[in-house]
């Protein structure tokens, strides 16, 4: 009975003495930590406490029991502290996972080894290590890199394909005869057979197809590398079509993005201009489009949006769009209203002519309702490639495919408003400021020379008799580059829409001058607001946010008065308002501080252990000494706590394990 209860308490005594060390080593290192972390801590601790306790033998050890428990504190710390340099919070927990992990690095591998081979098949291994020519020979160099770059990537794949049609538009990236030859990336693939496709189908469903779909035709309409689109006919007799994704092309997309992140992470950090266009931005934001495009539930939403915003807008536009079967649809699956036409990459010319059909008012409706969705909506076509337009029968147009789409908040659509306007009376200065307003600055510029140079660009490209082209937008972006501006990447994607439609329209009306009309549209919503009925709207709504404030005013106006009259008037600046800036402050102030008293506690404590006097403990120890080794550990502790402090702002917050 005596040996359990001795057992017992001896147990108990254990896990108090670890759970303190391990609590008391967490608070002085500022860290939160798991209970494995914890209990090691502490185990560890006891152990050292032993070590140095037998070290100090029975002459010294009774003496010596506050440096004791001092180098055990110190021996946590210390232990703790390495742990979390050694092996990051997190890191138990993904060992756990490391089948997993293993699998996915050697997939990834796989796939660097498979994108080298590609890359070097088509000769861009000099181009990768920075090799090239200088003079005559750098022109027709960069042409035919760009050829192979194009090559190379359809050859590697959906997601560098998708990655290309980003750049292309990316003028002041990119080399003219890169952007040239991205805009041609096309990515052909094979379709799934019928069996896959009614496998993912029953699964988003919860029933066979047949259960909702009298007819399904099991060859494709169209297959593309993420998705593919049949034709079906429902229960109910409405014709459809339906967007089934591939099985495989998330965990394809999701290698891929992880390659992609890790490859812009190290442009970023090992290259200047890597850092210039913002590599990891750029990948954070192909990313970001690439997962909307991949849930279909997303793409819906999408459509909701443009159709909603349009009549809210009283839009004018008479484009179509397929209606949304929501209850059949999912984030693989989507079903929609089935336009009867062809697309108008498919459709012929003289077929359109034989019909009767006005090309250019075919043209003009088509750009009033990108234009609409962008300058009105705020959500637009992103992607508005001649196979997304489709020629219906009944003579009109619709819009389909709308997996990729742009966000375009409030304050920019003004911008874009006023630069189209600024365009449209040849105003060099509006337009500078217009720009100002679209873009991002990283330092301090000279708007008179930007102005000069805007004017020197309108004078070349804004002319009578002067039909703008893809040089105009490259010549933009360049200038817009020269003069450390950059540009957003939602202006980047109305870029991209509208030079991609600039395609469409060159199939329908030959030389259709895109910026032009799109002057006259900015100049028509202009002259629409102005209008008596819609300044009355803008009138009253502004009236309506200015009431409380104008409610408050005499009342204000009438303290302030006072407060002048009677010699009480004063301005209170508050110094350090931000949180951030105070916990800064905060910050700095406690490092310094304890850098200082870890510094004069150990510089005492090495002058108390060099002194002879004091009290005498023992016959080799003196009070002096004691309170030495006292101190030399209590510095330690705090140079530990500030080192470490140190290493921890360097790094992400840690998590947990």
């Amino acid at each position: 009975m005596e040996l359990t209860l001795f057992l017992f308490v001896a147990a108990l005594t254990l896990v108090v003495a670890v759970a303190a060390l391990s609590v008391g080593a967490r608070r002085l290192l500022g860290l939160r930590i798991g209970k494995v972390r914890a209990a090691l801590t502490g185990l560890v601790a006891m152990g050292v406490s032993g070590l140095i306790g037998a070290a100090m033998g029975e002459a010294r050890r009774g003496a010596l029991i506050s440096v004791q428990l001092g180098l055990t504190v110190l021996a946590a710390v210390v232990f703790l502290a390495l742990s979390e340099v050694l092996v990051p919070s997190g890191s138990l927990a993904g060992m756990v996972r490391w089948p997993q992990a293993l699998r996915r690095r050697v997939a990834r591998t796989r796939r660097y080894a498979q994108l080298s081979r590609i890359a070097m098949r088509h000769g861009l291994g000099g181009a990768l290590r920075g090799r090239g020519r200088g003079g005559p020979e750098a022109a027709r160099e960069r042409t035919q890199l760009a050829a192979s770059v194009r090559v190379a990537l359809e050859e590697a794949g959906a997601t560098f394909v998708k990655l290309g049609q980003v750049l292309s538009t990316r003028y002041d990236l990119l080399p003219g005869e890169f952007v040239e030859e991205l805009t041609k990336l096309q990515h052909q693939v094979a379709a799934d057979s019928w069996e896959e496709v009614e496998r993912v189908l029953t699964e988003e469903l919860g029933k066979e197809p047949a259960a909702f779909f009298a007819e399904f035709d099991h060859v494709p309409l169209a297959a593309g590398s993420i998705a593919q689109v049949h034709r079906a006919r429902l229960a109910t007799g409405e014709d459809v079509v339906v967007k089934v994704q591939r099985p495989g092309a998330r965990p394809v997309v999701d290698r891929d993005l992880d390659i992609l992140f890790r490859m812009s992470r190290k442009m970023e950090e090992h290259t200047s201009w890597g850092r210039d266009f913002g590599a990891l931005d750029l990948a954070e934001g192909f990313a970001t489009s690439l997962n909307e495009e991949l849930d279909f539930r997303i793409e819906a939403r999408n459509m909701a949006t443009i159709r909603a915003a349009a009549g809210r807008a009283e839009a004018v536009s008479t484009v179509k769009m397929p209606l949304v079967y929501e209850e059949l649809s999912s984030r693989r699956v989507l079903v929609l209203e089935c336009l009867t036409g062809v697309p108008l990459n498919a459709a012929a010319g003289a077929a359109i002519d034989e019909r009767g059909l006005d090309r250019t008012e075919l043209a003009r409706q088509l750009l009033e309702c990108v234009l609409e969705q962008i300058m009105i909506g705020g959500v637009f076509h992103a992607d508005p490639h001649p196979g997304n337009i489709m020629l219906l029968d009944d003579g009109g147009l619709g819009l389909i495919d709308f997996g990729s789409v742009g966000r375009i908040d409030r304050v920019l659509r003004a911008a874009l408003r006023n630069l189209l306007l600024a365009i449209h009376r040849s105003d060099p200065v509006a337009l500078s400021d217009a720009l100002l307003e679209l873009v991002d600055r990283r330092e301090e510029i000279d708007e008179i020379r930007l102005e000069r140079a805007l004017g020197r660009f309108m004078a070349r490209h804004l002319t009578p008799g002067v039909r703008p082209d893809r040089e105009m937008f490259a010549d933009l972006f360049l200038l817009v580059a020269r003069h450390g501006l950059t540009v957003p990447p939602e202006i980047a994607a109305t870029f991209r829409a509208l030079a991609t439609l600039e395609g469409a329209m060159e199939q329908l009306v030959p030389g259709f001058d895109i910026v032009a009309e799109a002057r006259s549209f900015a100049a028509a919503q202009l002259e629409r607001k102005l209008s008596p009925k819609s300044i009355g709207q803008v009138l009253s709504e502004e009236a309506l946010a200015l009431a409380p404030m104008l409610r408050r005013l005499p009342r204000r106006v009438e303290r302030i008065t006072n407060a002048l009259e009677h010699g009480r008037l004063g301005v209170q600046v508050r110094l350090l308002a931000d949180e951030r800036d105070r916990r800064f402050v905060r910050s700095l102030v406690h490092d310094v501080l304890l850098t200082f008293l870890g510094g004069v506690t150990g510089l005492i404590g090495v002058l108390l252990l060099g002194t002879d006097h004091g009290p005498a403990l023992n016959e080799s120890l003196t009070l002096f000494q004691l309170i030495g080794y006292n101190l030399l550990v209590v510095s330690c502790v705090l140079v530990i706590r500030v080192v470490f402090g140190i290493f921890k702002a360097q790094r992400r917050p840690p998590g947990r394990w």
